[in-house]
């Protein structure tokens, strides 16, 4: 067996960690959602959730690739052989996740060439559906959209160049694309609470709408938003893990990066809600009407608002540069859980892994890039986050809970860890946990089955969500029925 990489330094896995947690979801979901489930009150679900759901299952999903010393199918199955299935299922899910998280990406690429000479000025939306070459609806594949396929091209090129020499140079790389967002959107916010009507679109974030507690809606929403946010269950934090050193500490590196998260989270809000006012107050029509949350908020209404500022050719690059910076890092590490799952199990070199997988990855991503493409991928995106996830949380939890042993882990965490947890870990991981995200599974299928997601045709949400579900649990099963590379001393 080929010796394991190893993380340059402490400092390096944590940016890995922040920056794989912090995407494009912290920017364009969570203000959104906090928005809609009581403002400012929403705060005090989100927090419960996060400690209740999202920190620990981060310490369980670090544990298990540092004490293993393997990504997430190899770590579960040294738990148990059969959970070996449940790692392939996260590495599967995480997998369809980067084939159009990455189209999202060339989007940004577009936007971003665009962003001096902004053609969206007289319609945005026309604009955006021109360059994805949008067509009617999900039955209607239409062409594929060249601007977007050579934004697909150097999405995917990138992302093999950083972790085809694994995650050395991915420590190199997060050094820079982790900060770089943050400090440009803490630029974005300062011009943007400098314009008229900026106070509004933050009074419309923060003022609080304590009614909301009493909605399980507001609670479902929540914990939604922290285990999507801090990408549990894709298997990517186990496969970083995996990369320390087994004496490392655990719990300061789960907070570390949960806090980030969340906080980074926050104060997206207040950049978004601020340009939200000055658009609303611009344009003469209330803050609510401009609110708008995924593709359309950073394709249609920012650029929008953006195109009315002083100085909006450099606030347009700004924005897409933030955008492209948050997809990359959350990008490659998806691709390296998948690759890290791949290499443990039959010992192939990183180079060559990384290589067919990111063509792999372009291949598929192609069915995106059409004139159907965001249909697709708004079916495809809602099965995976809501079914996919949650059940690998759920399933992750039953196998350490039931059958590992929380104590057992427990004292692992404990002696490499400066922060020290109690049974309170047993008893979230256990029970709280589960039943939480049990709570959130079962609502979102009844939901399901009674207004039909988006409208869409029942055809295209069996095809893209339970057809695709059911693909990868099928991959996921016949690939632990494979045997592995044999091992030194076998």
């Amino acid at each position: 067996m080929a010796h394991r990489d190893r993380w340059a330094s402490r400092p390096a896995f944590i940016m890995a960690a922040i920056g794989s947690a912090i995407g494009l979801g912290n920017l364009w979901r969570f203000p959104m959602v906090a928005y809609r489930n009581g403002g400012g009150a929403f705060l005090i679900p989100y927090i419960i959730a996060l400690a209740t759901a999202g920190i620990p299952l981060m310490i369980l999903e670090y544990s298990l690739g540092q004490r293993f010393q393997k990504a997430t199918p190899g770590a579960l199955k040294a738990v148990k052989p059969p959970f070996e299935m449940i790692g392939w299922w996260a590495l599967g899910v995480g997998t369809t996740i980067s084939f159009y998280y990455a189209v999202i990406m060339a989007w940004c690429w577009d936007y971003l060439a665009c962003s001096f000479g902004q053609p969206w000025c007289d319609d945005p939306q026309a604009f955006f559906n021109r360059v994805l070459r949008l067509t009617d609806g999900p039955g209607q594949i239409g062409t594929i959209s060249w601007p977007v396929l050579v934004g697909l091209v150097v999405t995917w090129a990138l992302i093999y160049w950083i972790i085809k020499k694994g995650v050395l140079r991915v420590g190199k790389v997060v050094m820079i694309t982790v900060p770089l967002p943050a400090v440009l959107l803490l630029l974005i916010f300062i011009r943007g609470i400098t314009l008229p009507g900026a106070v509004e679109g933050l009074a419309y974030y923060l003022t609080p709408d304590f009614s909301a507690l009493t909605n399980s809606e507001t609670w479902l929403q929540a914990y939604a938003q922290v285990f999507f946010s801090l990408s549990l269950g894709f298997g990517i934090l186990t496969a970083y893990a995996s990369y320390l050193p087994k004496r490392s500490d655990i719990t300061n590196n789960a907070f570390m990066t949960s806090l980030a998260d969340a906080g980074f989270a926050f104060f997206a809000g207040f950049a978004v809600f601020s340009v939200l006012g000055y658009l609303a107050q611009s344009t003469g029509v209330p803050v609510d009407s401009v609110v708008k949350a995924g593709p359309g908020l950073a394709f249609v209404i920012y650029p929008t608002a953006m195109s009315l500022m002083p100085f909006a050719p450099v606030i347009a690059a700004m924005f897409f540069i933030t955008l492209l910076t948050l997809g990359i890092d959350s990008a490659f590490s998806i691709v390296e859980g998948a690759v890290a799952g791949i290499r443990d199990k039959w010992n192939i070199s990183q180079s060559a892994t990384a290589g067919a997988f990111c063509i792999f990855g372009l291949l598929v991503g192609l069915v995106f890039a059409t004139g159907s493409g965001l249909y697709w991928l708004d079916i495809v995106d809602h099965w995976m986050n809501n079914y996919g996830l949650v059940v690998i949380g759920f399933l992750e939890c039953v196998a350490i809970g039931w059958f590992y042993g929380t104590k057992k882990l427990r004292d692992y965490i404990n002696e490499v860890s400066d922060f020290k947890i109690g049974i309170w870990w047993d008893i979230f991981v256990k029970w709280i946990t589960p039943l939480a995200l049990g709570w959130a599974l079962v609502t979102n299928i009844i939901n399901e089955f009674q207004i039909p997601y988006e409208g869409y045709p029942k055809w295209a949400l069996i095809v893209g969500g339970w057809g695709v579900v059911a693909t990868i649990i099928a991959v996921a099963a016949f690939i632990t029925a494979l045997p592995g590379a044999r091992k030194e001393g076998e």
